[in-house]
């Protein structure tokens, strides 16, 4: 218990510092401000894989899968990898909710900071339920497995419409619920009109974040659970890819139309992980394998759009 405490007192100081410290002002965050965070989370996320293999070796973590230390910090790469890529389309999503509701640049990094919070206590609990269910019923490998797969069928086949916040199901719900103000008062989630406390657009974007960061959870999960079922592996790697997120929005919210070829990529990470799960009990791959396979997909996905959106501009 001693190492999830301190690592998520860790988590928290980092989030305290960023937001009392860094972002103690509201200001538009730049390219290179965003680039500097996302070098530093990335970083830290990549060393964090020492810290796994000193915990493994040292056996100060509970290790209900007897994981040799290697083989820990191959897997918490590999999750991280995974996660990180599914994350991608979630930064498209938010990007549309922030034009969608007119919330201003410099407001956006506290929205996204709460959003992160709400993030990883419902990611807390899906890996809870996730493990448990998994050490308790071995057939739901099959059943994430296929879920996986279909999501990947899903993503390949239909048509994409674009998805428009204010009409979402949670938006049209929150309106009965409660009154909802276009204006803006700093930012401020809440405001006072006459005699009603009125939720500010920030709030809003801030709940349909949540929201749909719920529904992304829904492929991550389970894609990380078919790397491992050990929960620290699971949660850690799932929380440095989500703190690194914010960062990486503002860094790659204006260059993501260049990686169009990127939803391949994660196409058959998907399909790769869904058919892992499947086999799960008959055949286990090596987890250079995984690890090879996942990297390389990315890497084919960022050079194919790189390499198409070139020979379309020299046209």
């Amino acid at each position: 218990m001693m190492v999830w405490i301190i690592f998520l007192l860790g988590i928290l100081s980092f989030l305290a510092l960023d937001l009392g410290v860094f972002n103690k002002n509201a200001h538009i965050i730049s390219v290179k401000e965003a680039s500097m965070w996302t070098t530093i989370w990335v970083t830290l996320s990549l060393l964090f894989s020492f810290v796994i293999y000193w915990l493994y070796s040292t056996g100060r973590i509970e290790n209900p899968d007897a994981l040799k230390p290697t083989e820990a910090s191959m897997k918490y790469l590999t999750g991280y990898l995974i996660e990180l890529s599914l994350s991608i389309d979630n930064i498209f999503v938010i990007a549309v909710i922030f034009g969608s509701f007119k919330i201003p640049q410099k407001y956006q990094h506290r929205v996204l900071f709460w959003g992160i919070l709400g993030a990883i206590i419902f990611r807390a609990l899906m890996i809870f339920f996730g493990v448990a269910l998994i050490k308790k019923f071995s057939f739901t490998t099959y059943v994430f497995g296929a879920f996986l797969i279909f999501t990947a069928i899903r993503m390949v086949v239909s048509k994409e419409k674009p998805f428009n916040p204010k009409k979402s199901f949670i938006y049209r719900n929150l309106r009965k619920i409660m009154p909802i103000t276009s204006h803006m008062r700093g930012q401020k989630f809440f405001i006072k009109l006459r005699h009603i406390t009125a939720a500010t657009p920030l709030f809003i974007a801030l709940v349909v974040i949540e929201f749909t960061d719920i529904l992304f959870a829904l492929d991550s999960v389970p894609a990380i659970l078919a790397i491992t079922s050990d929960p620290f592996l699971v949660f850690s790697s799932n929380i440095f890819a989500i703190l690194g997120l914010r960062s990486m929005y503002f860094f790659l919210a204006n260059m993501l139309n260049r990686f169009q070829h990127l939803k391949y990529s994660l196409v058959a990470i998907l399909s790769f992980v869904g058919v892992k799960l499947i086999l799960a009990h008959h055949y286990t791959f090596p987890e250079w394998l995984s690890l090879g396979f996942i990297g390389l997909s990315l890497l084919i996905g960022v050079l194919v759009s790189f390499l198409d959106k070139n020979s379309n501009s020299s046209h």
